[in-house]
């Protein structure tokens, strides 16, 4: 399987879309705001097989101390073939020398993202201000 990992390239609306709602995330149903976000990140990381857009992953960040990755996904498909661990490891080399690089994981992808290096931040409490109902 050749699988092609690149960034800040440019994506699809419909490719995007499908991916999201092959995950079943629910920013599949805003593609108005999903693809702004997504083309505004610091970086955006893909992944194809034979073109075809399989993984997908984005960083925002204050360009000096923080970094951000507020979406990585990889098609159901294609989970569990390293995909996702080589996007993430690309994203990791671009900020490697920041103060602190920040995740919210899904409790499925919590065991992921340890092996990736992220831990429990200290006594912090994750915390939001979330206008959807998906969740």
């Amino acid at each position: 399987m050749d699988i092609k990992i690149e960034t800040n390239v440019q994506i699809e609306e419909s490719e995007v879309v499908d991916l999201y709602q092959a995950n079943g995330w629910s920013s599949a149903q805003k593609p108005d705001k999903l693809m702004p976000a997504l083309l505004n990140s610091d970086t955006l990381v893909t992944a194809r097989i034979a073109g075809k857009l399989v993984g997908i992953g984005n960083a925002i960040s204050d360009g000096h101390l923080v970094v951000y990755y507020p979406h990585m996904l990889v098609h159901p498909t294609y989970q569990g073939k390293g995909i996702g661990r080589k996007m993430m490891e690309l994203m990791l080399s671009i900020y490697d020398n920041f103060h602190q690089q920040m995740i919210t994981a899904d409790v499925n992808s919590v065991g992921f993202y340890k092996k990736m290096g992220f831990e429990r931040a200290g006594t912090t409490e994750p915390m939001w201000i979330y206008s959807g109902k998906e969740h």
